[in-house]
């Protein structure tokens, strides 16, 4: 039986950027799969491989946390930084362009509420914040 084409894979797989949990589990299986065809690879399924690795790499970068000992401040900034949105997007959070800007500073501490608010707009543990 021939082995199938890439363009074939592709369609099986459909990889497309990783925006979701679940994106993330089945492209990382797929990836896993291929990974441990180890040499009975073939060179369009190691093609697949690769593109699907770099997909999983770029879903970690945008959802890794900086270290632990970080300030709320801190992890508030690297998750604007890394998720797309902007300081404009936490006034929903905040209520003003002062407060985030102060929070984003560290001069503001965050509060449960807006933790809370944070944790869903980010989808993280609002204990990141706290």
């Amino acid at each position: 039986m021939p082995s199938a084409t890439y363009e074939q894979l592709l369609s099986e797989s459909l990889p497309q950027a990783i925006e979701t949990d679940k994106q993330y589990q089945q492209l990382g299986a797929k990836l896993g799969e291929l990974i441990g065809k180890g040499r009975s690879r073939t060179p369009e399924e190691t093609k697949l491989m690769r593109l699907l690795a770099i997909l999983v790499e770029d879903f970690d970068r945008r959802h890794a946390m900086p270290p632990d000992d970080s300030t709320p401040a801190e992890r508030l900034q690297f998750l604007i930084s890394r998720s797309g949105k902007t300081p404009a997007d936490l006034l929903a959070v905040f209520g003003q362009c002062s407060h985030v800007s102060e929070a984003l500073n560290g001069r503001r501490p965050i509060s449960l509420d807006q933790s809370r608010k944070l944790g869903k707009l980010f989808s993280v543990d609002p204990g990141l914040f706290v």
